[in-house]
């Protein structure tokens, strides 16, 4: 094993060791777990920056220039745009989605290593320093925005369900209609029914884990639902400027290497797809009746699209930006 592989095998560990540690808080919310799993989380990612800076040192070929290392930095990005995220708003409860969908990617590069091979004549531009790290991060964004997403949607049906099984009680739900500081959130800018709280949770949420219900008492260790949707907002805020800019260096690599700054790609197709899903978020984000599930939806829907033109078009549909042999 030389020196490049074993610090894939430290990456992937440290990545593995660090998602058992989080998924594990995410399940208890105890203290030890998050101490154990972020130590990981850094040193995995720290791994995986330091092995393509000795891929370039040792081989002088940039390392972004194939699947591999395209994919290699997607995980690395995300496990960095996380833990800035997590150490700003205290989102380590995620990581063990991050982590675990980091490791996979990293482990799936390992099939594209093709070794250290030139790029072919019209990767070698600078442009390649600058558009591929650029589009490759704001992927990277994205799927962390998609993870909070999804858990946007797993606490809403989860307070759905713990509705259902609450409100034909009565009892909170008419208290909800005269209780104070319950109606639309104008101080959020939601337009949520009477029987949200301000909080962003259900009342009948509070009934069930005060009823001693597992399902809701671990529910309610999460954040609010407002708090989720606009986590998932600031992070598409960070991917889409990162797109925007990468598709613009995008074209004027196209027009160096192919005389022409679009030429309707498949590849350049798919990234505008994704691109006018995502600006279509942040657009509707601003109405009060798309925000929460609406967005929540559309996200995933956008890291859909980011996965298709990242991994369907470079492999399976030809093009100028394909990988298929």
């Amino acid at each position: 094993m030389n020196t490049d592989q074993l610090l894939i095998v430290i990456a992937i560990s440290a990545y593995i060791m660090s998602t058992l540690a989080l998924f594990t808080y995410f399940l208890s919310r105890e203290r030890l777990p998050k101490l154990i799993g972020i130590p990981f989380a850094f040193l995995g990612c720290g791994v995986q920056f330091f092995e393509l800076a000795y891929r370039y040192a040792t081989s002088h070929i940039w390392p972004l220039t194939n699947l591999y290392g395209s994919l290699s930095l997607f995980a690395a990005m995300s496990v960095a745009i996380f833990i800035g995220f997590a150490l700003k708003y205290d989102l380590w409860f995620i990581g063990g989605f991050v982590l675990a969908l980091s490791a996979s990617f990293l482990a799936y590069a390992l099939t594209w290593n093709e070794g250290y091979l030139p790029a072919v004549p019209a990767l070698q531009s600078y442009w390649i320093k600058v558009h591929v790290p650029l589009v490759v991060s704001s992927y990277a964004a994205f799927m962390v925005a998609m993870v909070t997403s999804l858990l946007y949607l797993i606490k809403y049906y989860g307070e759905r369900s713990i509705a259902a099984r609450f409100s034909p009680r009565g009892s909170l739900q008419t208290a909800a209609a005269g209780a104070p500081g319950l109606g639309t959130l104008s101080s959020a800018g939601y337009a949520e029914p009477a029987r949200r709280m301000v909080g962003g949770d259900m009342p009948e949420l509070a009934e069930a884990a005060a009823a001693g219900d597992r399902f809701a008492l671990w529910l309610s260790t999460m954040p609010s639902l407002a708090k989720l949707d606009i986590m998932t907002y600031r992070i598409v805020a960070v991917g889409l400027p990162l797109l925007t800019v990468g598709i613009i260096t995008g074209a004027w690599w196209a027009k160096e290497a192919w005389g022409a700054y679009w030429q309707w790609d498949p590849k350049e197709t798919a990234a505008l797809v994704s691109w006018t899903i995502y600006a279509l978020y942040m657009h509707l984000h601003t109405r009060n009746s798309w925000r929460g599930l609406r967005s929540a939806w559309l996200s995933v829907l956008g890291f859909a699209s980011i996965m298709f033109c990242y991994l369907g078009v470079n492999i399976w549909i030809s093009g100028l930006h394909s990988y298929k042999m």
